[in-house]
């Protein structure tokens, strides 16, 4: 990652972004973003959500700097605004009062186990999948991923998002003061954040 936070981008450059719908659609490049000075591509992908790999690849970067002038596309986003916005609330619902970092890894958890066969194929059926009669996360269950998402937790979803396809692979995380299953705990730890033990 703090490879991709150094790769700096010249200023003056035009950037087509992604925005936001509503309606399920995945986004559409239809807005330029003018590309300021210290701005970098792990910056971007944070800002608009997309894989910052995504975001080098579909510019064909071969180097940490573009000429100015030039115009990048920002790919499309497998993730709808709504996904996002459904992904922020869980965030805000399981790591409120964790670290930043915490949030991050909540996320990343939601976007492995899309990747991964062993689980639903979408954000939404993810988050509200059911095992043995009950929800995968509590505040499905509860109702508090009802509540709004807050800025933080929009922000950590969109650092996972551009992180996507790197990391330790996490699938699961707990709380070891409060689980009460037995079989999370027999998983592989992959880290440690606030009050929270991720594991695969």
């Amino acid at each position: 990652m703090n490879k991709f936070k150094k790769l700096l981008i010249s200023a003056g450059l035009i950037l087509s972004m992604s925005a936001f719908t509503l309606n399920g659609t995945t986004e559409a490049a239809t807005t330029t973003h003018k590309v300021q000075y210290g701005e970098t591509y792990w910056k971007l992908a944070v800002k608009f959500g997309v894989p910052v790999k995504s975001l080098m690849q579909a510019n064909k970067a071969t180097s940490s700097y573009l000429n100015a002038g030039k115009t990048l596309v920002i790919p499309n986003s497998s993730v709808t605004a709504a996904e996002k916005d459904l992904m922020a609330r869980l965030v805000r619902a399981e790591a409120e009062g964790e670290p930043y970092a915490g949030k991050v890894a909540v996320a990343t958890v939601i976007l492995n186990r899309v990747a991964s066969a062993d689980f639903p194929n979408t954000v939404r059926g993810v988050i509200y999948e059911k095992s043995g009669g009950h929800y995968a996360f509590t505040p499905v269950m509860n109702g508090a991923i009802n509540k709004s998402a807050d800025a933080v937790s929009k922000q950590a979803v969109n650092e996972a998002l551009a992180f996507r396809g790197q990391g330790n692979g996490s699938l699961f995380f707990y709380n070891p003061k409060t689980s009460v299953s037995k079989w999370v705990a027999t998983r592989q730890v992959t880290v440690k954040i606030g009050n929270h033990v991720f594991a695969k």
